[in-house]
């Protein structure tokens, strides 16, 4: 997956829990609990986006900038 990618499901996950969190404000008792299930699992889903997109990000130690040559 491009970073490009990565980073456009980030902005959506972000959406969807900025978005939970004010539901649950404005909610009933009632429908609280079924709303921070579904928060903790945006939230979780938002986090493993974010490291995706931070490791891929990072330049490897190991590659080699020059042609030809090896790091030694």
């Amino acid at each position: 997956m491009s970073i490009k990618a990565l980073a456009l499901e980030l902005y959506r996950a972000q959406q969807k829990v900025s978005g939970l969190e004010k539901e649950l404000e404005q909610a009933a008792h009632q429908e609280k609990n079924l709303l921070m299930d579904e928060l903790r699992v945006a939230v979780s889903e938002m986090k493993m986006l974010r490291r995706m997109l931070d490791g891929a990000k990072v330049e490897s130690p190991f590659t080699n900038r020059v042609p030809g040559r090896y790091n030694r």
